[in-house]
């Protein structure tokens, strides 16, 4: 049997505890499931759960998506060089990806608890501050490319 010891804070102001974690070298965690194409198609459908909730409970992941299909109108209409689309799609691409990672920080952190806490703050400031550094990214994006 192996153990491992993990530091686990439980708040700001007391100490680090040690927390204690065993298990047996060769046994599979309860919560790895299938593995092959079962493991890919499992995968699949929660992406696909993922992206439909994001929709239905995620306003501005509506409205990022709603950006990037401008963008990638606007982005079609203009005659623009191969090179500067996928750039562009790109951009886009990445600004709907950290609003999906942004929005999971906001749900963990308000599954754990609803209370306000100076971390619980931190964690959703830094994943709007990554949104907003995507976001900037794409304006920079738009106006390199135009100019050149």
């Amino acid at each position: 049997m192996s153990v491992f010891y993990f530091n686990c804070l439980r708040s700001q102001d007391r100490p680090t505890q040690k927390l204690l974690v065993s298990m047996q070298k060769n046994e599979k965690s309860p919560f790895k499931g299938k593995t092959g194409l079962g493991r890919i198609a499992n995968a699949a459908a929660y992406s696909k759960e993922g992206l439909k909730a994001a929709w239905t409970h995620e306003a501005a992941f509506r409205q990022v998506c709603l950006l990037a299909l401008v963008g990638v109108a606007v982005m079609l209409w203009l005659p623009l060089p191969s090179v500067s689309r996928t750039i562009i799609l790109f951009a886009h691409l990445f600004s709907i990806v950290v609003e999906l990672i942004n929005s999971a920080i906001e749900a963990a952190v308000d599954h754990t608890s609803l209370s306000e806490h100076p971390l619980a703050k931190r964690a959703k400031d830094l994943g709007s501050a990554a949104q907003f550094v995507s976001l900037v990214n794409i304006a920079a994006v738009w106006f390199v490319l135009l100019l050149a």
